[in-house]
């Protein structure tokens, strides 16, 4: 039996979990269908997500179709959990891109699309909600064709009852001319033998052929068929059905190479203990099977549960395209490759948090108890950013906004017995270095107390290259693991710079190095007092970088959204002066010759929201605005400081010199 990883995305609302429970419902996995408005879905299994009606984590469920069977994970559609979506696009088969037929085309509709065809995962558009008032047919194809690809095939239509209960979806089939014009205009734009074919002689192009060509190039994500319907009333769904065992490729089965395994969930069980969800490449995952961890050590797996005929059962392994739930690996992260990595290193698909918020408990001394908390959540979702500061007491969480900030707060409440407040959001800068800067520290050299000789050279890199490390240094002239451990101390230390912001676009290099080699006393003993160690480098890189980056000097960068806004044509001379006193700066405006004027540019993250909460009263609230990170730009205002920790021997070698010598560290 084949294997299909079949992701639901969409933007929130469009009714992707209730089209998850049609599927269901369709393949007889289940007898009623659940109402994302009672709580009752089949995938929204979480007691908040029942309550606020949206999806807030991953959730798979599988059913067969036909020799198939399909593992279906349905997504959030809200942008504040878009890092759900990121760990599930590595491990899907094909998607469904599900579009409402009333809002049409929306913010999160176009950068899920954009993502998809780049990572070039096969998928079909599902136009939901024909049934509702307002839906639309040749408009909202149209827009498709406009805001997400040109290489849309509607595969069936609605001759009558569009916008009410009874609208009905019915497949073109092959006698329709219309349909098969359309299928040859978009499939011969990509395929020269089809066009000269068709050239020379048209009744020689079957339908097919033409369904063949339309399977072919879904495959490559060069084609997009269209189903309209109703995940409600049934509608049209038969037809997706049709297309999702017939267009979309299953999982390749390559049971004969090394075991390739990703995690892309991590949860907790009732007992607290860490349940993993990997989908499997090639090889097996087996039960007892040691496996080594990317973060560091082994752990063996108890237990392995796979999704199967609409439940995962227990077995004692999983094989290639298979989606498992395993128990036992302690120390696995979301992200983590398990055996021999067959795919291509990880990269983020989206931005990451662009904001940053203070977490206070309600009750001071349950501080730790929080710190705990966000630590275990923050495990389950390694987009979130969690740092703590010392001296001001203060936990800080970054975030992607406002409605996920909500969910952490129940969820707190829920699940740890927490309450707390969040302080106002703000941006979550970057710094990078204005120009070249190198220090030096010899060991036994004045205010030196380790043990090590160091150099470094901070050099600024090209935009979003991120941070690169290099020798300049002959190899062989310090042992590797002195080498490692500079290494490692870099990246930590430049979590905070010269204001308290992550540093990055930047290569450090190390210029000049030394060591005391390992020396004993009589009868082998080794005497730590007299040689270089590891803990002498770490302690000695983060005062010679920051050295370096203060000569090279830092500029903070800002967060910067590239937006799209549309908006009723008379209100253009009104709206321009408010967003650009919010330091908007448009770079395009036109119209279609309608009502409505689009308006593109920039404006800094922090400002988002102020044009979110205005825009209504602004455009009659017919304004529709789409805003999403960008890149970083330098600040243009006040350069803002972050709070630091300033104790803390990354930022302040007197400090650091104090608590070495207090503990009767070495001082030549």
């Amino acid at each position: 039996m084949h294997t299909l990883n079949l992701g639901i995305l969409a933007h929130v609302d469009a009714g992707k979990t209730s089209l998850t429970e049609r599927l269901l419902h369709t393949a007889g996995v289940i007898d009623e269908l659940g109402r994302v408005d009672d709580g009752s879905t089949r995938t929204d299994s979480l007691d908040l997500e029942r309550r606020r009606g949206i999806t807030i984590k991953s959730a798979v469920a599988s059913f067969p179709l036909g020799d198939t069977n399909v593992n279906l994970v349905d997504t959030p559609g809200h942008p504040d959990f878009i890092a759900e979506v990121e760990r599930v696009l590595g491990v899907l088969d094909g998607a469904v891109l599900v579009v409402s037929a009333v809002e049409g085309v929306q913010a999160q509709t176009r950068v899920l699309m954009r993502t998809l065809r780049r990572l070039r995962i096969p998928t079909l558009v599902f136009v939901n909600k024909v049934d509702r008032g307002g839906a639309r047919e040749a408009a909202l194809l149209d827009d498709l064709r406009h805001k997400l690809t040109p290489a849309v095939v509607p595969m069936n239509t609605v001759p009558h009852g569009l916008g009410g209960r009874d609208a009905l979806c019915v497949p073109y089939v092959a006698q329709d001319a219309a349909h098969r014009a359309r299928l040859v205009d978009v499939l011969s734009a990509r395929d020269d033998a089809l066009l000269e074919a068709y050239v020379k002689d048209e009744g020689s192009v079957t339908y097919g052929r033409l369904r063949d060509a339309l399977g072919e190039q879904t495959a490559r994500t060069e084609a997009h068929p269209v189903y309209f319907g109703s995940a409600m009333t049934g509608a049209g769904v038969d037809a997706l059905v049709d297309g999702i065992t017939r267009l979309l490729p299953p999982a390749e089965e390559l049971p004969q190479l090394p075991l390739s395994a990703r995690v892309f969930k991590v949860e907790r069980g009732p007992a607290g203990e860490k349940i993993a969800y990997a989908r499997v490449f090639t090889g097996t995952l087996r039960v007892r099977e040691r496996l080594a961890l990317p973060g560091g050590g082994e752990d063996r797996v108890t237990s392995v549960r796979v999704f199967a005929d609409g439940a995962d059962t227990p077995r004692t392994e999983a094989g290639p395209g298979q989606v498992a739930r395993l128990w036992g690996l302690g120390g696995v992260r979301v992200g983590d490759d398990l055996g021999e990595p067959q795919l291509p290193v990880r990269e983020h698909h989206f931005a990451p948090p662009t904001l940053e918020t203070v977490v206070d408990p309600d009750r001071p001394g349950l501080r730790g108890a929080l710190l705990a908390a966000l630590t275990q959540l923050a495990e389950q979702d390694p987009l979130i950013g969690l740092r703590q500061d010392d001296i001001r007491q203060e936990i800080f969480l970054s975030l992607y906004g406002e409605v996920q900030k909500e969910v952490v707060q129940a969820t707190l409440a829920e699940e740890f017995g927490l309450d707390v407040t969040f302080r106002a959001s703000t941006p979550l800068c970057v710094e990078r270095p204005s120009r070249s800067g190198a220090a030096f520290e010899a060991m036994k050299g004045d205010g030196n107390p380790f043990l090590a000789t160091i150099g470094l050279r901070v050099d600024p890199a090209p935009i979003g290259s991120g941070i690169a490390f290099r020798l300049g240094i002959e190899l062989g002239s310090l042992p590797l693991a002195f080498i490692k451990a500079i290494e490692e101390t870099v990246h930590r230390t430049l979590r905070q710079g010269l204001l308290g912001w992550q540093v990055t676009d930047c290569t450090v290099t190390l210029t000049r190095s030394g060591y005391a080699p390992r020396q004993s006393h009589a009868h082998a003993v080794f005497d730590k007092s007299m040689s270089s160690t590891a803990g002498d480098f770490r302690g000695l890189t983060p005062l010679v970088l920051m050295s370096a980056l203060a000569r090279a000097g830092t500029a903070v960068c800002e967060p910067m959204h590239r937006f799209r806004l549309d908006i009723p044509a008379d209100l253009y001379g009104a709206v321009l002066p408010v967003i650009t006193r919010l330091r908007a700066v448009p770079t395009g405006q036109h119209t279609d010759g309608g009502p409505w004027t689009t308006v593109d540019g920039l404006i800094p993250a922090a400002r988002v929201r102020a044009l979110e909460q205005q825009l209504p009263s602004l455009t009659r609230g017919e304004g529709v605005l789409e805003a999403s990170f960008d890149h970083y730009a330098p600040v243009r205002e006040d350069t803002p400081r972050r709070s630091r920790t300033d104790h803390d021997p990354l930022h302040r070698k007197e400090y650091l010199l104090r608590v070495v010598r207090g503990a009767g560290a070495r001082t030549g």
